[in-house]
């Protein structure tokens, strides 16, 4: 009997690779590889090194004493729980006080609410040394402009300090505390549908009620990725602390380690050791983050949205006066101070003959050191202005739309990283890097270095900004993209790129910011030749000169309240959404 031969018909090799190789997994994998390597592989170094009980130079010896001597040196724990108490403080009264003003901007007849959100986004876009700055001069217990007029009046001479815990508080709260919340949450509340809250309203509720009972609710995820934003810096804070806590001896976590690490000899190991808290922070600050924001979708831009204003009556106006009180304190004040203060003769004395001079802008301005300084901020917040959008943009979108991909999670954690390490810590770890791998060694010492550091510094609130913008676009017009033929590389350029568009220049707003602020990141890597104009003013600063340090500070406030001018201009908007 003849045999019977079956003929398998076999597919092709093309194909079989396909079914059995996930592209978008081998994609998020690569990613996950190459941000984990850039933005976590420092800390792996830190907590290595953090044993390390050999000098710098000398071959490493491990052992647990530099712990042991980190945790049990003097003014550890009393540093730690003042950055608890510290950031409890300033966040506790600035997070009510931005999501009130966020809503009265957002949901009320208010007069001039544009105007007003504005004074509020120039607030954050001013540097924090020059916030400090301005109340320096106006509550120095003894030549503070404020104190004076006060001993004038007949009250004790010094009644207002700036150099105390409260004083400190104040300056946060003055500086980006409750700037940023009302920068990031006032868009979010513009964009919920009204519908909601007249549901709310003809069911008999007063506005109060609705406000506590619907609105609230409804924006929990943004409020509660706000809130951890306002937490997760409490370990990067150092500007402040430094001019007002270091002169009576109140230091924080940041302050500490800056110590540390500037000791001779440097403890670099104690330093580490140190820093390991964060990783604590960075435990319970991730997951609790994609525990609330993930739990629910919320779309806020759908066809439907029907925006409403509320009508607050007889209360319009004396609302209307608070909130721009509270702007005139948070930029006007403090902006026309040090601005004051760089054409003094000397800091805050008014009784000499010639208070006044121009003398120290002529000085500063003409300075090679000055001009270089200068040149190496704009080249950095420049490069990072654009390349920081075009990257951080695909990492959300990738986040946003991969969720069933295994490892999105892991990615979206990583994300969080930099914005748990402290700056000086962080900075630490790329120094070890760069000097560790020798593919990275040369370029120790270049602006280019300075550029990667500060490029990646802003990734937390760079991405959540745009996740959040990704989070209000509907997946149909993705889709519809898709059924047209388009892939998701050209679905992404095509259709949602235009849509975030606004976003990404606010991004690329606040990367400039960034990049001409930054200290804490790049204090242990810049040399003489590399040295921005925010490091320079420390450095003035550090010498006493304090005139030289307020004309800096004058420049860098005006390129940063420039871009957030251009950034108004175009009329962009940034808020906050669940992940």
């Amino acid at each position: 009997m003849a045999g019977v031969v079956t003929r398998v018909a076999r597919a092709p090799l093309g194909a079989t690779l396909k079914a059995s190789v996930s592209w978008a997994q081998v994609g998020m994998l690569a990613l996950i590889g190459l941000l984990g390597f850039y933005l976590v592989y420092p800390l792996i170094l830190i907590i290595i090194n953090s044993f390390n009980t050999a000098r710098i130079g000398s071959p490493p010896i491990y052992g647990i004493q530099p712990w042991l001597e980190a945790w049990s040196s003097a003014g550890v724990m009393a540093s730690l729980w003042n950055t608890l108490i510290l950031t409890l403080c300033y966040q506790l009264i600035s997070f009510p006080i931005g999501v009130i003003v966020s809503w009265i901007l957002a949901r009320t007849n208010i007069p001039w609410a544009k105007g007003l959100e504005f004074l509020f986004w120039l607030s954050f876009f001013i540097p924090s040394v020059s916030t400090t700055f301005g109340w320096m001069l106006l509550l120095d217990p003894r030549v503070g402009i404020i104190n004076q007029l006060a001993s004038y009046l007949g009250l004790p001479q010094g009644i207002f300090n700036i150099y105390s815990f409260w004083g400190i508080v104040w300056v946060h709260l003055m500086a980006h505390a409750i700037s940023i919340k009302v920068m990031l949450l006032t868009p979010s509340f513009r964009n919920m549908d009204a519908a909601l809250e007249e549901a709310g309203l003809m069911s008999g509720a007063t506005h109060w009620t609705t406000f506590l009972k619907i609105t609230l609710p409804v924006m929990i995820p943004a409020l509660i990725v706000v809130f951890l934003l306002g937490l997760v810096r409490m370990f990067e804070s150092f500007e402040i602390e430094l001019l007002l806590g270091v002169p009576f001896g109140f230091y924080v976590f940041s302050t500490r380690v800056i110590n540390l690490v500037r000791n001779e000899p440097p403890l670099i190991a104690q330093a580490s050791a140190l820093g390991s808290i964060a990783l604590l922070l960075l435990l319970i600050a991730v997951p609790l983050q994609r525990w609330f924001t993930t739990r629910h979708e919320y779309a806020v831009v759908t066809g439907r949205m029907r925006p409403r204003l509320i009508d607050l009556g007889v209360w319009k106006w004396p609302v209307f006066a608070v909130v721009l009180i509270l702007a005139v304190l948070l930029v006007i004040v403090p902006v026309l101070s040090v601005i004051a203060s760089s054409f003094m003769t000397r800091f805050g004395l008014f009784n000499l003959p010639q208070p006044w001079t121009l003398i120290n802008w002529e000085r500063t301005i003409t300075d090679t050191t000055f001009i270089r300084s200068l040149r190496n901020t704009l080249i950095i917040a420049v490069v990072s202005a654009i390349v920081g959008p075009l990257l951080f943009s695909m990492i959300a979108y990738i986040v946003v739309r991969a969720r069933r991909v295994w490892g999105c999670s892991v990615l979206d954690a990583i994300l969080w990283v930099p914005s748990i390490i402290p700056g000086a810590l962080a900075g630490l770890g790329m120094l070890w890097m760069f000097l560790g791998i020798p593919v990275f060694q040369p370029l120790y010492g270049t602006i280019t270095l300075l550029i990667l550091v500060t490029l990646m510094g802003g990734v937390t609130i760079s991405t959540q900004i745009l996740k959040a913008s990704l989070l209000q676009i509907g997946k149909e017009l993705e889709e519809a993209a898709r059924t047209s033929g388009a892939n998701w590389p050209i679905a992404y350029f095509k259709v949602v790129l235009p849509i975030i568009a606004p976003t990404m220049a606010v991004v690329a707003a606040l990367k400039f910011v960034f990049a001409a602020q930054n200290t804490s990141s790049i204090i242990l890597l810049a040399t003489s030749d590399t040295r921005p104009l925010s490091l320079l003013t420390l450095d003035y600063i550090r010498e006493g000169l304090r005139e030289s340090a307020a004309v800096t500070t004058v420049i860098i406030t005006g390129l940063t309240t420039g871009v957030a001018l251009l950034a108004r201009i175009l009329g962009l908007n940034i808020s906050i959404r669940a992940s």
